[in-house]
């Protein structure tokens, strides 16, 4: 698949950035990043990884002092960011943070939201989105563990209990942290077709929940039944 390039009359890959940020969870970036690897082998996308500089973002959670993380380098600063088609944020302990690197990738999302036709947040990522505001009057979903303080964040977001991932028109939202594989396959079912989804999640070897309703871990956190 490929994009018009306004103004220029030639085509373009489907450009796809993700937010960095101290904290995130590795398997809600690298999951995510797996499946749109592998999407590259046969179709022409390009992905950005970006944040607030070029130094290394590491995914050690803040405030665990036993805790091991692994360092990502950037592709872009949120400043250098190219024009994106695709907007993802993965989750993380991070994500509860106030810090300058976190309210900067907030501001680059509220900045940027306009122009991505598709924004895919993942576990407790949808928070960021929602603290841009850019989920007001949106059906979302997050991490069910996370729901309580996530929710609280931004009322105005309409939050969704019981779901493995929720779509409201270009924004794709998903549960906690393995979920962000599921919704990944499903938007790539939704652009480059069911045949392309289900060969990326044979490929991986991986189990791909594919009913956005179904969502164990609900019930689990007391979310469902209401």
């Amino acid at each position: 698949m490929t994009i018009a390039n306004d103004g220029t009359g030639k085509d373009h890959p489907l450009r796809i950035g993700v937010v960095l940020f101290p904290g995130s969870q590795a398997l809600g970036a690298f999951g995510p990043l797996d499946v749109l690897n592998i999407l590259s082998w046969s179709h022409n996308i390009s992905i950005s990884l970006l944040s607030v500089t070029l130094d290394p973002v590491s995914t050690r959670p803040p405030r665990k002092v036993t805790a091991t993380g692994q360092s990502i380098l950037p592709t872009h600063t949120f400043a250098s960011a190219p024009p994106l088609d695709v907007l993802l944020i993965p989750g993380g302990l991070g994500t509860r943070s106030l810090a300058a690197p976190v309210e900067h990738a907030i501001n680059f999302i509220r900045s940027n939201h306009v122009h991505p036709k598709y924004l895919i947040t993942i576990c407790t990522g949808t928070s960021l989105a929602a603290r841009a505001g850019i989920l007001d009057e949106k059906r979302a979903t997050t991490n069910k563990m996370a729901w309580v303080e996530t929710t609280a964040l931004r009322p105005q977001v309409e939050w969704v209990p019981h779901a493995r991932w929720m779509v409201d028109g270009n924004i794709w939202t998903s549960s906690g942290v393995s979920a962000g594989i599921d919704v990944t396959l499903a938007w790539v079912e939704e652009v480059f077709g069911v045949n392309v989804a289900e060969e990326i999640a044979r490929g991986m070897e991986y189990e791909w929940c594919r009913d956005p309703t179904h969502d164990p871990f609900a019930e689990h956190w007391g979310l469902w039944p209401l």
